[in-house]
Formats: structure tokens, C-alpha cells, sequence
């Protein structure tokens, strides 16, 4: 099976290299990295923001296991001070006691009594040049010691830097991923107001009735108005009807004639 997926993929890249030329790999680059993009932009942002959570969250250790080595180096550093503070007070009694001893043998002395015992110029002699290669080691020792102290103290002070620099960028990363949050949070709810279907077919109708209402009213409000312009009120305009002086008269005027109007005899 192993096999027959070799034989397929050399196959491909054959007719590939076939097709394409010296471009074959630089397509497959292409290809590849396209299809990744699309399936990272298919991830849901809610994943991804839970998954930079976890990345956060697993920052913790490194920064606990900083605070150890810290830790251990604060009393390592603590050590060594007390140490050299106790070799430093140590060499300054014994510089004490070589400056004395010399001035001793430079007072032309031959015996000299120390503590109550008696010693010989030569044993003074011999325990102040031991007492002096003593001192020359121990004070090459203390140099050494403090230049330890000193690059113990720079690298202590360069961890707690950069412990510092670790707590404020895990919680800036923590603040973050709550705006990313929220800003996620905002983005749905304004895709899901935008999703709404509002049906209009109800409001339309409710429209058109108060349409319809305001139609009937205004009617209602025309015929009241038209009633109140002529009941109620005096009939101060209506001129008064005279009745006519005489039938005949009115005739004869009608057709022309001065006369009283002839009768016909058959």
C-alpha cells in the first residue's frame, strides 16, 4: 500500500514536473499555502480565540519555573556575599597582623614574645612569609568572588527584568483576548440583528387601516361642517316673497300688450 501511495505520488510529480517544468514546486508551494489559508479562515474565531487562551494559559509554567530559577539564585547570591563578607574581615585581621609582624622584624629585635611564648627572629620570619603567600591567595580568592558576585547580580537582575517583561505581556495578552472578546461578541449580534426578517405584510395592513379610518373621519368631519354652515341661524338672507298685484296684468306685460286682453266671441 505504502508502495502503490510512492508510486501515485512520484507519478503525479512526474506529469507535474511534465506540465509545469522547473515550476512544479513553486505551484505545489502555492497550492499548499492556499489551501492551509482557506482552512484557517474556515476555523470559527470563537476557537481561536479559546485556543489563544490555552497558549496563554500554558505560559504560566515558564513563568513559574523563571520564578524558581530566580529563586535559587537570590540565595545562591546571599551565600556568596556572606562569604566574601567573611573573607574580607578575615583578610583585614590578617593584614593587620602581617604589618604588625613586619614592623616587629624591622625593630632589629632578635627574640619576640607573642600570647606569652617566646619565638626566634627566624620563626617570626618564617610565619610572616607564610602568613603573606596566605594572604596573596585568599586575596586572589576574594577577587575572584566578587567578580562572581558581580556577574551573579547583573544575571539576577537581568532574570527579574525579564520575569517582569513576562507577567506584563501575559496579562496584556490576557486583556487582549477579552477585547477580542468582546469585539467578537458585537460582531454576532450585529450579524444577527442583520439576519432579522421583519414581514411587512402586517404593517401594511395596519397602515391601510388607519388610512381608511382617517378617510372616514375626514368625511364625518366634512358633513358636520356642512350642517353648522346653514342651521341655526337666522334666515337674515332670504328675501321676502311679495305676491303678484294681478294675473292679468302680468300677462299683457308678457306679451307686449297696454291693454286688458280681448276675448275672443265664437
Amino acid at each position: 500500500m505504502i508502495k502503490k501511495a510512492a508510486y501515485g505520488t512520484l507519478a503525479v510529480m512526474t506529469i507535474g514536473g511534465m506540465v509545469f517544468g522547473t515550476d512544479v514546486f513553486s505551484y505545489a508551494r502555492t497550492g499548499f499555502h492556499s489551501a492551509q489559508s482557506k482552512i484557517r479562515s474556515e476555523v470559527p474565531l470563537e476557537f481561536e480565540i479559546e485556543r489563544a487562551r490555552q497558549e496563554v494559559a500554558q505560559l504560566l509554567p515558564e513563568v513559574r519555573k523563571s520564578m524558581h530559577v530566580i529563586a535559587e539564585e537570590q540565595v545562591a547570591v546571599a551565600n556568596l556575599r556572606k562569604s566574601i563578607e567573611k573573607r574580607e574581615l578575615a583578610l583585614e585581621n590578617q593584614e593587620e597582623a602581617i604589618l604588625s609582624l613586619t614592623s616587629d622584624l624591622k625593630s632589629g629585635d632578635s627574640n619576640f614574645v607573642y600570647a606569652g611564648h617566646a619565638y626566634t627572629q627566624r620563626e617570626v620570619e618564617r610565619d610572616l612569609s607564610e602568613r603573606f603567600n596566605r594572604f596573596k591567595t585568599a586575596d586572589e580568592t576574594l577577587k575572584r568572588e566578587q567578580e562572581l558576585l558581580a556577574a551573579k547580580e547583573k544575571a539576577l537582575t537581568t532574570h527579574r527584568e525579564t520575569l517582569e517583561g513576562m507577567l506584563s505581556q501575559r496579562k496584556s495578552l490576557e486583556v487582549e483576548l477579552e477585547r477580542l472578546e468582546a469585539r467578537l461578541k458585537t460582531i454576532n449580534a450585529r450579524k444577527q440583528i442583520a439576519s432579522i426578517e421583519v414581514d411587512d405584510s402586517q404593517l401594511n395592513r395596519v397602515k391601510s387601516l388607519i388610512q381608511t379610518i382617517d378617510k372616514r373621519l375626514d368625511v364625518e368631519d366634512a358633513v358636520l361642517s356642512a350642517d353648522g354652515d346653514f342651521t341655526g341661524l337666522i334666515p337674515v338672507e332670504q328675501e321676502v316673497q311679495v305676491e303678484d298685484e294681478n294675473i292679468a296684468d302680468a300677462v299683457n306685460e308678457y306679451f307686449g300688450r297696454s291693454g286688458e286682453i280681448e276675448v275672443v266671441k265664437k
